[in-house]
């Protein structure tokens, strides 16, 4: 879920203004990676940058920016050190770059909430400062990282002359993650985390990332006490939810944002519709239609997790009766049953929702961290999207 991008939107809306701030730069130990993102409004904040005193300052200075009314002032930058300046123990630094929004912001924002939204991954980039470091008033080209085309730019584009050189500290950008340059503007981005680099591109001052919609999508079949504690653990969590079960009085009045409900009387049609490296979750009112949901979810290979709720006892009596169905007995291994992370025996509803999410938020990194890539020096892939940027017709 992207809780700044829903509310910023919001504001904008009500005609207020608010300050993105991003981690642009993580060096040694921070308490957010790069990419972490804070709003803030003139009362409010959403999410987080790690709290303790790097936050306090952090919202100090947006603060100050939407109290100004100077419109040279709608982005800056600050390097941090956390020991130094502001007495924290982690020791690293936290480069942070402030991105003052307003009506104007209003396109570009609604253009990547509908891309992500879509499931679709968007390339962002903002020119931060001009060659001689001073802040510019707005820039951005927001890129479909499938398809390379722009999906929306703002502010002015002059090409500036090359001039400084890169940054000789730059994080990494994986080498495949940017837009290829061929003639149909195709780019290839794999679906990785949330990646962001500052670089100096012909001497500006350039943050480029990668925003990709939640890569964690549940199929959770029952509507039952676990079912309502799982999903009720799960509102918070950026990932996606379909919720699926036969009896629709179930489903309880309010459901989060980001879950779907399928009151189905053949849930089994639900398996095989779920997008590929979907997490399966069985645990429906029935044994003899977890058998069947069972049975249709071991028709499929591309499963990031298969987890059914119960004993097991359960487990034994089902691997027989599926073997007898002609499901290949050196596929149970992929089924995890009993469910939920080792240690922890408690029955309660919300204690193996807990420990049930737990395991989904293992299987979930364990999934990313394979699908890593080889690294590039960031300024010289930001200077890649820079160029391929500059190839297209922009379009307000």
């Amino acid at each position: 879920m992207n809780t700044w991008l829903t509310q910023a939107l919001r504001l904008i809306g009500a005609g207020e203004r608010a300050v993105l701030v991003t981690v642009a730069r993580a060096e040694g130990s921070t308490p957010r990676e790069a990419g972490a993102k804070m709003l803030v409004s003139a009362s409010q904040q959403w999410d987080t940058i790690g709290g303790g005193h790097l936050e306090w300052r952090a919202l100090d200075l947006a603060r100050t920016m939407l109290r100004g009314q100077a419109l040279d002032a709608a982005c800056k930058v600050e390097r941090m050190p956390l020991g130094p300046s502001l007495g924290q123990c982690c020791g690293g630094a936290a480069t942070l770059v402030f991105e003052l929004l307003a009506q104007a912001d209003a396109e570009w924002l609604q253009a990547l909430d509908t891309a992500l939204r879509g499931r679709r991954a968007c390339v962002r980039q903002r020119t931060v400062s001009d060659e001689q470091g001073r802040p510019v008033t707005s820039q951005v080209v927001l890129l479909d990282a499938d398809a390379g085309n722009v999906l929306r730019t703002q502010g002015s584009h002059e090409r500036a002359a090359p001039s400084a050189q890169p940054l000789s500290e730059a994080p990494a950008w994986p080498a495949q993650s940017l837009p290829a340059r061929t003639s149909a503007h195709r780019a290839s981005v794999p679906s990785a985390p949330e990646t962001c680099v500052l670089a100096s591109v012909d001497g500006r001052l350039v943050m480029a990332e990668r925003l990709a919609p939640p890569g964690l999508h549940i199929v959770l079949f029952g509507a039952g006490h676990v079912g309502q504690a799982i999903v009720r653990v799960l509102s918070s969590l950026p990932c996606t939810i379909s919720w699926v079960d036969e009896r629709d009085a179930q489903f309880p009045a309010e459901i989060p944002a980001h879950v779907e409900i399928e009151a189905t009387d053949t849930p089994e049609a639900v398996v095989a519709q779920a997008p590929a490296g979907s997490c399966f979750l069985v645990m429906t009112h029935c044994h003899a239609l977890d058998q069947r949901l069972c049975q249709h979810i071991f028709k499929r290979d591309d499963f990031a997790y298969f987890g059914l709720i119960g004993s097991l006892t359960k487990r034994r009596k089902f691997e027989r009766r599926l073997a007898e169905r002609g499901v290949d007995p050196r596929r149970f291994a992929q089924m995890v049953c009993p469910i939920g992370i080792e240690g922890i025996h408690g029955k309660a509803p919300e204690v193996i929702a807990i420990s049930v999410v737990a395991e989904l938020l293992r299987v979930n990194e364990q999934r990313q961290a394979a699908l890593q890539f080889p690294s590039t020096p960031a300024a010289s892939v930001a200077t890649q999207m820079s160029a391929f940027a500059d190839e297209l017709v922009y379009v307000h």
